[in-house]
C-alpha cells in the first residue's frame, strides 16, 4: 500500500518588504514499531515507505538475525494492518532467530545506537572485511557521487527535510537509493533492500550517505559487507577508527569535487 510521504499546509512567507500565505509541502514522520517474530525491537521515528525493508534492515544491521533467513515481513503482527495504520512490520524468522532484547524508549529519526554498543563489542560480531575482495573506487567516481545521488532525491526537491542513503556499483552508477527523515533509516533501508534481494554481502558495492558519517553508520556498513563509505559531511573520530578495524575505506567531506579519504589514511 502506497502511504502518504508528503502533507501540504498553508503557511506564511515573509520577507523584508511583505508577507503572504501560501501552501508548502512537508515530509511526513511517523513511528514504526519493528517486531522480530513478534517481538518489539524498537519503534523508530520514519518517513512512511519500503518499511519492509527498513525493519528488516534494521534487524540485520543491529545483529538480531544471527544468520537467520528471513522467511517473511509484514504489517501488524497481530489484528489488522489498518488498526495500526501501517506503523508495525514484523520481521519472520519462524522462531529461529533469538528473542531480542527491545530497546529502551524510542529511536529518534535522527539517531540510532547512540553509543550503547562500543567497538570492541562489535569486533566480537563481525569479522573485518576481506580487502581483497573490495574493488577500489576511481576518484572520479567518487567525487561524481553526490550529483548521481542528488538526481534522484525526489523527496527532497519536494521537502527539503529528508536524507538518502544509496548503493553504489564500482562505476559510480546508484543501484538503489533511499530517502528518510532519519539518515539511519535511509541505510537500513538500503540494507534491508539488498537483503531481501540476495545481495549481500555488498563487498562490491559503496554506501553513500547524504550527512556525516558516524560511528552507527559506519557500523551498518561493516555489517551489510559495503567495502567503501562515501559521506557528504565529516566523519567521527570512533567512525574512522571503525573503518579502519573493519578494512573499509571511508571518505568525508565528498563535495564540490573534492573528498577527504579517512581510511586507509
Amino acid at each position: 500500500m502506497a502511504r502518504k510521504r508528503i502533507d501540504t499546509v498553508l503557511v506564511v512567507k515573509v520577507d523584508a518588504d511583505n508577507s503572504r500565505r501560501v501552501p508548502d509541502r512537508l515530509v511526513v514522520e511517523e513511528p514504526l514499531s519493528i517486531q522480530l517474530d513478534g517481538h518489539l525491537v524498537a519503534t523508530t521515528m520514519r518517513t512512511p515507505g519500503h518499511d519492509y525493508e527498513l525493519a528488516v534492515g534494521f534487524c540485520f544491521s543491529d545483529g538480531l538475525l544471527h544468520g537467520s533467513p528471513v522467511t517473511g515481513v509484514r504489517y501488524c503482527a497481530n489484528g489488522s494492518a489498518v488498526d495500526s495504520e501501517f506503523n508495525v512490520v514484523t520481521v519472520e524468522t519462524g522462531g529461529r532467530a533469538p528473542v531480542p532484547t527491545p530497546r529502551l524508549g524510542n529511536t529518534s529519526s535522527s539517531c540510532g545506537l547512540c553509543g550503547s554498543q562500543a567497538l570492541d563489542e562489535l569486533v566480537e560480531r563481525i569479522s573485518p572485511l576481506d580487502t581483497t575482495k573490495i574493488p577500489s573506487f576511481s576518484v572520479a567516481a567518487v567525487l561524481s557521487l553526490p550529483d548521481v545521488v542528488r538526481s534522484e532525491q525526489d523527496l527532497f526537491d519536494d521537502t527539503g527535510a529528508v536524507h538518502a542513503a544509496a548503493a553504489i556499483d564500482p562505476d559510480g552508477r546508484a543501484l538503489i537509493v533511499r530517502e528518510d527523515v532519519g539518515r539511519h533509516n535511509a541505510v537500513d533501508k538500503v540494507v534491508g533492500r539488498l537483503l531481501l534481494d540476495g545481495q549481500l554481502p555488498a563487498n562490491e558495492l559503496a554506501l553513500f550517505v547524504s550527512g556525516r558519517a558516524s560511528f552507527e553508520m559506519v557500523q551498518k556498513a561493516w555489517a551489510a559487507g559495503f567495502g567503501t563509505v562515501v559521506s557528504v559531511s565529516a566523519p567521527t573520530a570512533l567512525a574512522v577508527q571503525t573503518a579502519k578495524r573493519a578494512g573499509i575505506t571511508l571518505y568525508g567531506f565528498v563535495r564540490d569535487r573534492q573528498a577527504v579519504r579517512y581510511s586507509p589514511g
